[in-house]
């Protein structure tokens, strides 16, 4: 399937692994030009042809228009990827406002810094995309990750209040929001689920099959197949949709 993204330009924030590589992968393969965003430039980031990896720390206040400075006086597609996930494991009290401030911060400021330095560009083009990758924490809070699950509800709040705004000046704003995704940021030796097994007990499998057992799949989601979704939301086949918030959990939210 053609998605007309030969040649497009494309800005992806945290670029460096997991999900956020697994997207500039697919945009490259697809031809597009691809400005990658990390903080540190990666192996998997140095290899890739057609990509342009540029190091920033977008938790700075004035990293992300450095960032969409890099890619010139054309961006067709915006990928706000860059976040943090901290597991709260001794519960709301724990989490000073510094915490709150941090999480804050990289998941829903540094998203809108980068929309604000992007938005003239794509207007003076007369259209673009941008996508949001969110949480499925956005609708389930959970009070082990307190701050992020409320960070991820702002952002897909922002998405939406964009999508009103710029939808009829033609740029389209959607919100990918996945559930447990199988990368470090989960399963890496300071992920998730060894954060919350050290500090419960139990292991790091267990803390896995726990998750895991929350899902109808009965497994997490590949970064690729949330990287698959976001370029089918870029591309022109899905020219229409506007505003959007789309699930990829394998069926950990059950309700309607």
């Amino acid at each position: 399937m053609d998605l007309n993204l030969k040649g497009k330009t494309v800005v992806v924030t945290g670029a460096g692994r997991g999900i956020g590589l697994a997207i500039v992968k697919a945009f490259a393969a697809e031809g597009a030009q691809v400005v990658a965003g990390s903080r540190s430039i990666t192996a998997g980031l140095k290899e890739l042809d057609s990509v342009t990896p540029v190091e920033v720390d977008l938790a700075e206040a004035d990293a992300p228009a450095r960032l969409i400075a890099a890619a010139g006086d054309r961006i067709d597609v915006l990928v706000n990827n860059v976040g943090i996930a901290t597991p709260r494991p001794g519960g709301f009290l724990t989490v000073t406002d510094e915490m709150w401030a941090t999480t804050f911060n990289l998941n829903l400021m540094a998203t809108v810094r980068a929309v604000r330095a992007t938005l003239p560009v794509m207007l003076a083009a007369g259209g673009g995309t941008i996508v949001n990758v969110g949480s499925v924490n956005a609708r389930l809070a959970d009070p082990l990750v307190v701050d992020y699950s409320a960070s991820k509800a702002a952002l897909t709040n922002f998405a939406k209040s964009l999508s009103k705004e710029f939808g009829p000046r033609g740029i389209r704003v959607n919100t990918v929001a996945p559930g447990p995704v199988a990368t470090d940021l989960w399963l890496g030796g300071d992920g998730v689920a060894a954060t919350v097994a050290a500090a419960q007990g139990g292991s790091a499998a267990d803390v896995r099959a726990g998750a895991e057992a929350q899902m109808v799949t009965g497994r997490f989601t590949r970064p690729e197949e949330v990287a698959d979704l976001v370029l089918m939301l870029a591309g022109d086949r899905l020219a229409n949709v506007a505003g959007a918030e789309f699930l990829i959990d394998g069926g950990m939210i059950t309700t309607v």
